[in-house]
């Protein structure tokens, strides 16, 4: 059985550059491909741009990003280690939740740049990317700091870090699973 070859990073961004499979494509400013270390050990895996993404074409760059950095630091890290992602590469309007027929035409830009990565963690961050990596409906809360797997992948969900923005309590969370990362990437 062959395996399909690995598609290029710079040759996916351009694809998902001039995608216009879903309506999506009509309202964004740009495509939000990825970001990071093309040979990373950990994919971290958001749900979808948001505004600030949006303008500057880079996954994680306003305020949760700003927290997304801080926690980094936290297990060790820094941006230029990981690869940072999105299942969606475009923005929803009003930043509302991606719609399934969204997800159909979208996801396997992220299935290529996984194989493409091949990292050894995949961290989803929020309920959307971990129901999503997981194929399951349990929720972030019951799943967030524990260690799963898809396929190969070790899986370690962690809420978004957007989430610490609106509700402070889960910041303590954050930092927890961040280091709890930390040492799992030392093991």
């Amino acid at each position: 059985m062959s395996s399909k070859p690995h598609i290029p990073l710079d040759e996916l961004r351009a694809q998902v550059a001039s995608c216009h499979a879903c309506p999506l494509a009509e309202g964004r400013t740009q495509t939000v491909f990825g970001d990071g270390n093309p040979n990373a050990r950990v994919l971290f895996v958001g749900e979808a741009p948001g505004k600030n993404e949006d303008l500057q074409g880079v996954p994680f760059v306003g305020k949760a990003g700003q927290n997304l950095n801080t926690l980094l630091e936290i297990a060790g890290l820094q941006r230029e280690d990981v690869f940072i992602a999105n299942v969606l590469k475009c923005r929803p309007p009003g930043n509302r939740d991606p719609r399934p027929e969204e997800i159909e035409v979208c996801t396997p830009f992220l299935r290529e740049q996984t194989r493409t990565i091949d990292p050894e963690f995949i961290v989803t961050l929020g309920n959307f990317a971990t129901k999503f990596i997981l194929k399951t409906d349990m929720g972030i809360t019951r799943l967030h700091g524990t260690l799963q797997k898809a396929g190969r992948f070790k899986v370690f969900p962690i809420y978004h870090p957007a989430a610490a923005i609106y509700d402070h309590s889960k910041w303590e969370a954050l930092e927890n699973d961040f280091a709890t990362l930390g040492r799992l990437l030392k093991e």
